[in-house]
């Protein structure tokens, strides 16, 4: 992709070409967003609205949620606020509850829609005996459930999190990593400089940027100009390959 009335482009990679990449950097710290990155789509704005659905909230916080939602769209709530709200609206709630909830919701939306060439990608850092965490704004129970097919555990994931006491769910923030606060995140738990980081949207471009080596993945527009001014190459899977990738055996 070239910039406009610029001579910047961003070097698409083949897939034997981003193998090779990550074959050759033997990570010792790997890195990866997750909602558009290891699986297709919003798993985060997929799980609200599904718990939303089955009637998990309340009737007025299904209201309230869904106007500050719109709020958000108008570009009246930022995306740190609205990131965090969307894990407080299950204060009171108990925890147990919003595991299985998620691993349901994981199992039937989040699961068939992996990218088969991430399994790949995961499995290959983690064999080389990286460090691997899994960084993103969706909440963390969504999150944990979903990179648990690719080996990633628990302890390792830095996701939207609130406050639990006594197996009760909060309303008082823990992290809400996006943008410049994925970087915070990360710092926190001593992480300044991973070897590899894999993220597709802007909102990854802060903790790309601290990245001995970023791998964009199916990027967003916003996030392939940064590519192009920075240098990186990406890559973006083929058409052909469909929305769904196969995770047989993952």
């Amino acid at each position: 992709m070239a910039l406009a009335g610029t001579d910047l482009q961003a070097v698409r990679w083949s897939w034997a070409e981003l193998e090779q990449k990550v074959r050759d950097l033997k990570p010792r710290v790997a890195v990866f967003d997750c909602d558009g990155t290891l699986w297709d789509g919003d798993a985060g704005l997929g799980f609200m609205n599904w718990s939303l659905e089955q009637g998990i909230v309340s009737r007025s916080t299904a209201d309230w949620i869904d106007t500050r939602h719109r709020a958000y769209r108008a570009g009246d709530v930022s995306e740190v606020q609205i990131c965090g709200e969307m894990v407080q609206i299950y204060a009171g709630l108990r925890e147990d509850e919003m595991r299985r909830a998620a691993e349901e919701y994981v199992r039937e939306f989040v699961r068939p829609r992996m990218f088969a060439e991430m399994f790949e990608i995961v499995a290959r850092v983690r064999e080389g005996g990286a460090e691997i965490w899994a960084v993103s704004s969706t909440n963390k129970w969504v999150v944990c459930e979903g990179v648990r097919a690719f080996g990633i555990p628990e302890e390792r994931v830095l996701a939207a999190e609130v406050a639990v006491k006594g197996g009760v769910i909060g309303s008082d923030i823990v992290d809400v990593p996006t943008d410049e606060g994925k970087v915070s995140s990360l710092k926190r738990v001593g992480i300044t400089r991973p070897d590899g980081v894999f993220g597709n949207s802007i909102h990854d471009l802060a903790m790309l940027e601290i990245a001995a080596n970023a791998f964009p993945i199916n990027p967003s527009a916003g996030l392939l100009e940064a590519a192009a001014r920075h240098g990186w190459g990406y890559y973006r899977r083929e058409a052909a390959q469909g929305e769904n990738g196969d995770v047989t055996g993952a």
